[in-house]
């Protein structure tokens, strides 16, 4: 990682004249940035299909399809057409179809469902008919069956068409509108037909949660067909999110037993190739405020052993090699993300992805082939992303596609990784983008972007706002702060129970750092952040007084009004290490509340928020906003009317970025 004074050797020596010609980013490339994601690599190693995603902003939304690429040739052709909801390919076992969820039905009934493409030529033909979504699926190994997941009917559907719809509340959030109903798994031929249950109860298999959070713990069969494992959560309430454990089932008998001892935080469960192990995810010693790790247990049941602790930071993925001796694992590691190859027994081995860096939303998206090879979804600091491909573990990522390369032509900035030493010994680190036009000797206005989570990090990518903030002539600095997820246990862990301060102190300490390098005008430092950013946001303008403009989306600033409200209510409890209502905690809630200190600021300060934001509630930027206006500091309170944490589809959060870009202008410039 670059040192301070690499920082400034850059800076002087920058490739201005290099850039002058190029065009710089603007708002409009925004809608040219290409989605690529889960790649799968074909039984016999020679294709890779993935999910390919255009924004479309005159429909307003994300188009999909599937691109099917050819590995040594890189010839690559598209082999669906205008299937709305398109999602997770799978190839059956013989590699001679394709399973894929695809929305069904009328216009306003539409649910996602299973079809199966012929892959020697043929339309897709669906093979599923459940009432609700089809939310995970996988092919059984005889190539015979699916298996997948869906939520049951309610009991008193009739009632509720009656309109006697009243319901029990849980520990849902209050958007919730109808109890929710347990999602349970189903077998259908691979050919169609009528589907047998093989799970019931008033438990449930756990659902992905709403952004931001990884997909529901896969189910995995057996290689004999005869086995499947998957995570029970206690009930399908999203508050029992982190009440899950690792369970196999008995396709013959239907019995289901508990692979370990443990009562909660399990999950993402896979057999090993010879079936002789399983290798599931449990936080370090039990303890969900240290990283995640991968354990693998014997098939017959016991806790297992950690086999990742040496690594020592929060793994996001693990996928069995195919000899069942070692496993490819994934985590955010300093502003990169890595993956190493873990042996069940042994050091794990980094390997070598030079400037790449996989795709990683709260789990790293990545593929192994039978043959050992790997394929993932990447990006670079020029590039947004495209698919790689490793023939081994010690190969070197090879790009097989170009669908992004019209951002290599334009003028962009340098990206720079940053390290210092932070407060109570941690030594911290960030990155930095800096304007394609860079002068060291020029003083220019710095604005933080703070990341959300906190169980994520600011890595070396191509974040399309940085860059643009960067293009209009901003440094701009995303700090990770403890809690973040890329520099191990201790790390992450010194944010449960002191939410603002200490996390609060790292930012304060990296940005006098930056401050050292010289070119950075000390009256024109802003603060922003979404979601955990945005808290982080509304903290620091209510403890300190230089900051010439705050955004905040997003920002949880009232943990009581949070934890009573949100579907995230689990987590803000091991957070704040329990519950508001219990003893003197309340009072803990209230002084790491930015709330609290509201009354302190004077910054002028934008929010913005989704009116149906499920897991930081409007209420907290009402009250936030209530605060600074009754206080006489200049706020502005902007809200979508639409459901989800930020703003689902491409017109409005692209209008995010615009209002972001000019309350900033208002006050830097």
């Amino acid at each position: 990682m670059a040192r301070f004074a690499f920082c400034a050797a850059f800076a002087a020596t920058s490739g201005i004249l290099a850039t002058a010609q190029a065009r710089q980013i603007t708002l409009d490339d925004f809608a040219k940035v290409v989605g690529v994601a889960d790649p799968q690599i074909s039984p016999d190693g020679k294709q890779i299909v993935c999910v390919v995603a255009h924004v479309n902003m005159e429909q307003d939304r994300s188009d999909r399809e599937l691109l099917l690429v050819d590995v040594e040739a890189g010839a690559r052709r598209t082999i669906t057409f205008e299937r709305r909801g398109l999602a997770s390919p799978r190839w059956s076992p013989s590699g001679d179809r394709l399973a894929f969820l695809a929305l069904a039905g009328k216009e306003k009934e539409e649910k996602l469902q299973v079809f199966v493409m012929p892959m020697n030529g043929g339309d897709a033909f669906r093979i599923t008919d459940a009432p609700n979504n089809v939310e995970q699926f996988a092919w059984r190994p005889n190539g015979q069956d699916i298996a997948y997941v869906s939520a049951d009917e309610p009991d008193n559907k009739k009632d509720i068409e009656h309109h006697l719809d009243a319901f029990e509340v849980g520990d849902n959030d209050y958007l919730t509108t109808a109890a929710p109903t347990s999602s349970h798994i189903w077998l259908v031929s691979a050919q169609g037909g009528k589907a047998r249950r093989l799970t019931s109860g008033k438990w449930s298999l756990p659902r992905t949660g709403n952004w931001p959070a990884p997909p529901a713990s896969p189910i995995q069969w057996s290689s004999n067909s005869k086995l499947l494992v998957f995570s029970k959560q206690i009930s399908p309430h999203s508050g029992a999110s982190l009440e899950r454990t690792t369970q196999v089932l008995e396709i013959e008998t239907g019995n289901i037993r508990q692979l370990t001892s443990h009562a909660r935080f399990e999950g993402y469960g896979s057999f090993s190739p010879d079936d002789q192990a399983i290798a599931y995810w449990y936080p370090r010693d039990g303890d969900r405020a240290k990283v995640n790790d991968v354990y693998v247990s014997p098939v017959s049941g016991g806790d297992g052993q950690n086999v990742t602790r040496e690594i020592d930071r929060n793994i996001s993925r693990a996928i069995w090699m195919p000899q069942g001796r070692s496993l490819l694992v994934g985590a955010h590691d300093g502003t990169r993300v890595s993956l190493w190859l873990q042996p069940v027994t042994g050091r794990a081995k980094k390997l070598d992805l030079g400037d790449v860096n996989p795709g990683w939303l709260y789990w790293v998206d990545v593929n192994v082939g039978r043959n050992g090879a790997i394929a993932f979804s990447g990006s670079t600091v020029t590039n947004p992303g495209e698919l790689y491909y490793m023939t081994s573990p010690t190969d070197k990522p090879r790009r097989l596609t170009d669908l992004n390369s019209s951002f290599a032509r334009l003028a962009l900035g340098k990206v720079e990784p940053v390290e210092w030493q932070g407060p109570d010994r941690f030594r911290e680190d960030g990155v930095l983008t800096y304007p394609p036009d860079f002068d060291p000797k020029t003083k220019y206005p710095l604005v933080l972007y703070i990341h959300g989570g906190p169980r994520s990090a600011s890595i070396e990518t191509f974040s399309f706002l940085p860059r643009y903030l960067a293009s209009r002539g901003y440094v701009v600095f995303q700090p990770n702060y403890r809690g973040s997820d890329n520099l191990g246990a201790a790390f992450q862990e010194a944010i449960n129970g002191d939410t603002g301060d200490g996390p609060g102190r790292d930012v304060i300490s990296g940005i006098d750092a930056i401050k050292k390098m010289g070119f950075i005008d000390e009256g024109k430092i802003a603060v922003t952040g979404s979601s955990y950013g945005g808290y982080m946001t509304t903290w620091l303008i209510g403890h300190h007084q230089f900051w010439k403009a705050a955004i905040a989306g997003e920002p949880p600033t009232d943990w009581i009004a949070a934890y009573d409200l949100s579907d995230n209510i689990g987590a803000f409890r091991e957070l704040l290490r329990g519950s508001p209502w219990v003893g003197d905690k309340q009072k803990e809630y209230r002084a790491q509340s930015p709330i609290t200190y509201a009354g302190n600021v004077k910054t002028p300060t934008l929010l913005i928020h989704d009116t149906g934001d499920s897991r930081v509630p409007i209420v907290d930027s009402y009250a936030f906003y209530h605060a600074l206006k009754d206080n006489g500091v200049e706020v502005k309170f902007i809200a979508y009317p639409v459901s989800g944490h930020t703003p689902p589809d491409p017109v409005r959060l692209l209008d995010t970025y615009r209002r972001w870009a000019e309350w900033l202008d208002k006050y830097l410039k």
